[in-house]
């Protein structure tokens, strides 16, 4: 008998059921309504760092320094990322990619609400440093539970949809952070509204409404998400895994060889680093730009309308509604053109817009600027445009980082790839942003920028092309085409190939 390496049969396990497909609207939407809830925590962070944050937890530091500080607290959560990313994607690897999106949303919930009910330094008197450190555990935690989040949501949608749609039914998990944008905007606009601009209230009480209402959000997310089954593509690789650990142990008995660890299965994190490391390096340099922009755009951009704008709180919470539309549409947009001229064409379109419009944003932004501030109009031009830039690339990442590894660690080396972006283009940038404003003016960011989208489209080009890959190819070919599968236990080897 001879077993051939290329036969495409996948084993079932005995006596499994056949996976049930959902209709792929379902999936959608479970996917879709998950990541808005999990990025609308992590925003509304964004907004009041910016807004709130620097005079109720840094007030004693000074503006500026305040300012930096309340950024260096945004900051934590990508560092965290890559932590929940290995976490997450081992359980998701081995377990499922559905419980572990559960336990994501649980945990983003959960920190969320507490920073909402956060003690002020003053209350905590002598013990006032508490309070920024409770904020910046709870921090870190919102970025542990995204570093699980994004790839989970990706891959489920991605393993799920048909391939020659495939980009267009990934990128809709991506439309999360559009509609959390959104969503985050519009709860502080209305909080904002409802205590007044100027009235303190805001600062000392009403900033908390959109943290401790995530609470609601997360028991909606939970009942969706808890409603979709386990993708069928995990499913195979799972019994294919088993049926062979089966097999080396019935031909090692056949055979008279004892193996060590029958059916022994390496660490998807080390699996991911040891195979594939290459894909998750210029994965994430690929992707560093898209954080740039974004979380220029609606994190950095909020302060820059609120201290150098001079914008009312109000109108820059409109704009920032205004923005997630074009963002949202710029997204989907992206995953459909993924379809029809690949992906990495894509990425190559939102890195030459990223390169242009990394000139012109600051003028854009300051058009009609004078001593009494700026324009309203000028500010969301500019935040549309900066996060355009990021839709299309955003619209992409969804079906392309998940192209590029095996199923049996897709969930970790994705997740890997992502949190390492967003350490480069999320964590880095915004903080950068503000001192090279306050040193040399908005000139200095757009070159920062500049420089983050001309290493992104010069790495797109060490990266293949994976529109239309089969995600149900367990196979190292799937991840390496050409390599060379390890070699089996010679003792093994020689009894499954003997005639």
């Amino acid at each position: 008998m001879t077993i051939r390496r290329h036969d495409r049969q996948r084993p079932v396990a005995e006596g499994a059921p056949p996976a049930k497909k959902p209709p792929m609207g379902r999936v959608a939407v479970a996917t879709t309504v998950g990541t808005t809830i999990e990025y609308y925590d992590f925003f509304i962070y964004g907004t009041a760092a910016a807004l709130v944050f620097p005079t109720v937890f840094f007030a004693a530091l000074g503006e500026s320094a305040a300012l930096v500080a309340s950024f260096a607290t945004f900051a934590v959560a990508f560092f965290a990322r890559p932590v929940g990313a290995v976490v997450f994607g081992h359980f998701g690897d081995r377990i499922g990619r559905k419980k572990a999106l559960v336990a994501t949303l649980l945990i983003m919930g959960s920190a969320t609400v507490l920073i909402g009910l956060l003690p002020t330094p003053e209350s905590l008197g002598a013990f006032g440093v508490v309070a920024p450190i409770l904020l910046v555990t709870l921090r870190f935690l919102q970025g542990f539970a995204v570093g699980g989040e994004w790839a989970g949501a990706a891959l489920m949608a991605a393993e799920y949809a048909p391939p020659k749609l495939r980009g267009y039914f990934a990128a809709l998990p991506m439309l999360g952070p559009a509609i959390a944008f959104g969503l985050a905007s519009g709860t502080f606009l209305v909080t904002n509204i409802t205590l007044g601009d100027s009235s303190t209230a805001f600062v000392e009480v009403g900033w908390r409404v959109p943290f401790i209402l995530s609470a609601a959000l997360v028991v909606v997310g939970l009942w969706i998400r808890l409603s979709i089954e386990e993708t069928p593509v995990f499913l195979e690789a799972k019994a294919a895994a088993e049926a062979r650990a089966e097999a080396e142990r019935a031909v090692a008995a056949a055979a008279g060889t004892a193996l060590a660890e029958p059916g022994r299965r390496t660490l998807p994190i080390w699996e991911a680093v040891r195979r594939q490391w290459r894909e998750m390096v210029l994965g994430g340099l690929a992707f560093s730009s898209l954080f740039a922009f974004f979380y220029l755009g609606t994190s950095f951009l909020t302060s820059y309308g609120s201290k150098v704008l001079q914008l009312e709180r109000n109108e820059i919470l409109t704009a920032g509604l205004v923005t997630s539309v074009f963002f949202a549409l710029a997204t989907v947009g992206s995953g459909m053109l993924s379809d029809r001229i690949g992906r990495r064409g894509t990425l190559l379109v939102a890195g030459v817009a990223g390169l242009g419009w990394s000139f012109v944003m600051f003028p854009v932004l300051d058009m009609g600027l004078t001593e009494d501030g700026g324009s309203v109009v000028s500010f969301t031009l500019g935040v549309s445009g900066t996060l355009v830039v990021a839709g299309l690339s955003f619209g992409a990442a969804g079906s392309f980082l998940p192209e590029l590894f095996e199923t049996r660690y897709r969930y970790t080396g994705a997740g890997l790839a992502y949190s390492l972006a967003g350490i480069l283009g999320g964590a880095l940038p915004p903080l950068a942003a503000a001192g090279l404003l306050a040193a040399f003016g908005g000139g200095a960011v757009g070159l920062m920028l500049t420089g983050i989208a001309l290493v992104s489209v010069l790495v797109l080009a060490l990266l293949r092309e994976t529109r239309g890959a089969d995600l149900a190819d367990a196979g190292p070919a799937a991840a390496a085409p050409g390599a060379a599968p390890a070699p089996a236990p010679a003792a093994i080897r020689d009894a499954v190939e003997a005639p």
